[in-house]
């Protein structure tokens, strides 16, 4: 059937390598591009995507030309907590070195390297940007050889990988309910502007989305496998993924009918992907269930899933916190107060190997809620 064109505006597509890249993909595939394959191009398109140029993208303030602050920029009290349970996963699965995808600026891995110390035999970064493994390097230069990159995994990974919002980051696919229809949503054009389209689809979200409303919500089929591919290859280790997003039954809460996709930019949200290709971010919460469910069934084990606040507490903040000065510990509440990172942030901790207890979790573990 032929795509619907949704009720949205075109937006015109800047005068940039990627918007003519996008509008050729377009055309390639019949005049209608799903949003995942959007996504992807407008993010990581070697030379053109957002990930794979040369802006600024992380840093605390928007004077500094960055779109968005992440926990290691906002504190290195978040790297020093986080390495606590870096060192007991480590110890509790014989391992001694630490697989990080999507370094971003490598703030969280000097933090990490800087107090793990001689426990940590190696550092290995897995990032698809190479513009941002030029500033991992120059930061991390000070580590020298402990610190490696690498472009695919190896067969067998022995270690602790970690995933602080990367998978936020991964494309996903945009499913719209409209007269009690559902859709995918995609992309087409309108002249030279990119404009959304829905067309009818057999996909459905993995939860029953009660009434019969409009309603736009999100699916993962990327992000979950990646935790299947992460299961193949970790034979022995711990994986911390640390992101926003929530449990499956309030992901697809019938209230949440306009999704939760959104960019940023000059710490600046808006809900408008299809403008200003390439120049912004492009993110949506995660569904931790579906992930939780994907590593499951391809053989990983669940050791817990909490708020950013409670893993970050159980791990020593507060002790950590006292040593700071008062200028210093304003930006570090941030982490785990409840109207900031606090609660929207959620840690999904998964093992491969004997199962044990990570400190992380021993108040307020939320996995029954998964």
């Amino acid at each position: 059937m032929d795509p619907i064109p949704a009720q949205a505006p075109a937006h015109a597509a800047p005068d940039n390598p990627l918007a003519g890249h996008l509008r050729a993909l377009i055309a390639q595939a019949g005049g209608w591009l799903s949003f995942d394959r959007f996504m992807q191009q407008a993010l990581y398109a070697p030379g053109m995507g957002y990930y794979a140029n040369d802006l600024r993208k992380f840093g605390a303030m928007p004077g500094s030309g960055s779109d968005f602050v992440t926990a290691p920029e906002l504190s290195p009290l978040f790297g020093q907590v986080l390495a606590a349970q870096v060192q007991e996963a480590l110890e509790a699965t014989g391992t001694d070195e630490v697989w990080e995808f999507g370094a971003g600026s490598g703030a969280l891995a000097a933090q990490l390297l800087q107090h793990l110390g001689a426990s940590l035999r190696r550092y290995t970064i897995v990032d698809v940007s190479g513009a941002l493994r030029v500033r991992q390097q120059q930061t991390l230069e000070r580590f020298g050889k402990r610190v490696a990159w690498a472009d695919h995994l190896p067969a067998r990974m022995r270690g602790v990988v970690l995933g602080n919002e990367v998978l936020d980051a991964m494309p996903v696919r945009l499913l719209q309910r409209s007269g009690g229809r559902w859709h995918e949503r995609g992309v087409a054009l309108q002249g030279e502007a990119f404009v959304w389209s829905d067309r009818p689809s057999v996909l459905r979200p993995p939860a029953e989305v009660a009434g019969e409303h409009d309603y736009l919500t999100e699916i993962h089929p990327q992000a979950e496998g990646f935790m299947r591919t992460l299961a193949q290859h970790l034979q022995q280790g711990a994986a911390f993924f640390i992101d926003y997003g929530f449990p499956e039954a309030e992901y697809y809460h019938p209230q949440r009918d306009q999704g939760t996709l959104v960019c940023h930019r000059a710490h600046r949200v808006d809900a408008e992907p299809l403008r200003d290709v390439g120049l912004k971010d492009i993110t949506a919460h995660l569904n931790f269930t579906g992930l939780a469910l994907a590593a499951q069934e391809a053989g990983l084990q669940v050791l817990g899933y909490t708020s950013q606040a409670h893993f970050l507490m159980n791990n020593g903040f507060l002790s950590n916190l006292e040593q700071l000065t008062q200028v210093q510990q304003a930006p570090a509440l941030k982490l785990v107060l409840e109207h900031e990172m606090g609660e929207l942030f959620k840690v999904l901790a998964l093992g491969a190997g004997p199962a044990w207890q990570p400190r992380g979790f021993a108040a307020g573990d939320r996995s029954h809620r998964l």
